[in-house]
């Protein structure tokens, strides 16, 4: 199970590096590895309830969710990775994260309307999140983890709204420039 969070955490970091392919197969890795350990649960049902196990589901579930989101724009369920709803839901709350890192990207590359797209996703993400009804205070960690997602989407919405300010002073200051150019 650590080698299965740890290539998940670097199926992540190769996202944020555009290699995608790689990122794929290293997930394919981690879900045979998944699968092997299905294959001895009868055997040793203790340890297949472990925190190293739900770790390792929960970074597994970041990265798969993360790279169908950078990937195809869409969210992948629970059943299409195979791992419990549980795992899904802890580390959809993680995704957020890695939805900062990419919109910090985003604007640093000037492209701000994939950080405002980034910052939305973030947005539903929280919202969905909260709207769990009983699950929210049941599930051990989730209250945690969407309070420090709230202050990642606020920072991030900062971000945002400092970058679209200065280009809105940028191009009035330049429209400016160019009528006082005229008059003269």
């Amino acid at each position: 199970m650590r080698s299965a969070t740890r290539q998940s955490k670097m199926a992540i970091l190769m996202v944020h590096q555009g290699r995608l392919e790689e990122a794929r197969n290293m997930l394919k890795d981690v879900s045979n590895l998944f699968s092997q350990l299905t294959e001895f649960a009868d055997d040793y049902a203790d340890l297949t309830h472990s925190g190293a196990v739900d770790a390792a589901y929960q970074e597994y579930s970041e990265a798969c969710i993360f790279l169908k989101l950078v990937e195809e724009n869409r969210f992948v369920s629970f059943e299409e990775i195979g791992v419990p709803m549980s795992s899904y839901v802890l580390g959809l709350a993680d995704v957020i994260g890695e939805l900062r890192r990419r919109a910090l990207d985003s604007l640093r590359e000037g492209d701000v309307s994939t950080a405002e797209k980034y910052l939305n996703l973030m947005d539903q993400i929280y919202i969905d999140l909260n709207g769990m009804g009983d699950a929210y205070f049941l599930l051990h960690g989730l209250r945690r983890k969407c309070d420090i997602a709230r202050r990642i989407i606020e920072a991030t919405r900062g971000d945002v709204t400092a970058e679209v300010s200065k280009r809105s002073l940028e191009s009035t200051i330049e429209k400016l420039s160019k009528e006082l150019g005229e008059e003269r």
